[in-house]
This record gives C-alpha cells, sequence and structure tokens, in this order.
C-alpha cells in the first residue's frame, strides 16, 4: 500500500471515529475544535499530513463503540484483532458444547446476511458494515470457544 493511501485509508477511519462519538462530543473530549478535528480526516491536499494525535485516538476509542483506528492501524501491518465490547469480568456461560451451537447460530446469520447483501450482485456500505459485524460476532463465539477449551484441558 502506497503511503497516500495508507493515508487515505487512516482518514477514512479517523472520521468513523469522531463521527462514532459525535463531533461536539470528540470536541469536548479532545480539547480540539471542529476545524482542527476536521482536517484530521479531511482528503484536502493540504491536510495529507495531518493526523490525530494518539493521545486524542485514544480518548475517542474510549468513548466509541469500536476503535476505529487501532483496527485500522492493526489491519495495515497484518494483525488481527479481537474485539470483545462485552463486560471483560462477564462470566463466559456454558462450555464447549453450548459454543458449537452458538458458533452454529451466527455462522448461519453470517450466511443470511451475505445472501442478501449479494442479491443484486453488489454489497453497498451498509451491507458490507452488517457482514462486518456479523463477522465479528462470530469471531468473539470462537474466542468464547477458545477459552472453554483451554480451561477444560487445563
Amino acid at each position: 500500500m502506497t503511503i497516500s493511501a495508507m493515508g487515505s485509508y487512516l482518514k477514512k477511519h479517523t472520521e468513523a471515529l469522531v463521527k462514532d462519538v459525535g463531533v461536539e462530543p470528540a470536541c469536548d473530549i479532545t480539547g480540539k475544535s471542529k476545524a482542527t478535528l476536521g482536517r484530521y480526516y479531511s482528503d484536502n491536499p493540504e491536510h495529507a499530513d495531518r493526523f490525530m494525535p494518539v493521545d486524542a485516538v485514544a480518548r475517542l476509542e474510549d468513548e466509541a463503540s469500536y476503535p476505529h483506528v487501532t483496527a485500522a492501524l492493526a489491519e495495515l501491518k497484518g494483525i488481527t484483532l479481537s474485539f470483545d465490547d462485552r463486560k471483560p469480568n462477564s462470566e463466559r456461560t456454558g462450555g464447549v458444547n453450548a459454543d458449537v451451537i452458538a458458533l452454529s447460530q451466527r455462522f448461519a446469520m453470517l450466511m443470511s446476511e451475505y445472501q442478501q447483501s449479494i442479491e443484486d450482485g453488489v454489497i453497498s456500505v451498509n451491507e458490507a458494515k452488517r457482514l462486518l459485524k456479523e463477522t465479528v460476532l462470530l469471531q468473539q463465539v470462537l474466542i468464547d470457544m477458545k477459552l472453554h477449551l483451554e480451561d477444560e484441558h487445563s
């Protein structure tokens, strides 16, 4: 990926982060103006080298529904992250058998979503977002299964 394409990719995810939190709340959280935040994700050539400071990203991602910029950085490096928005101290109930059932159900949901998305031959942005959400939920089930297997065999 070229430096320009990488910058554009990061700016797109920075915009998603700001819009996830909301522009006004993002201004309050970061102490930056709307104009400054806009420059961080602007496609204009004069702002090509401007990126949001990492501390501002961290503060916004604490409030966001998803770590947009962190995930983008990981993807650029070929790193797979596991995002689990459930409470970290919540008890993982069931066991491997329950996980297998949940896995089957989640996979069926993903395939159903895919079928609906591909009917017209094109996957829209909203359809892609729904597919991404389903893949993340499927990944969470696999992580739970992995943890249950490790618990049972250690």
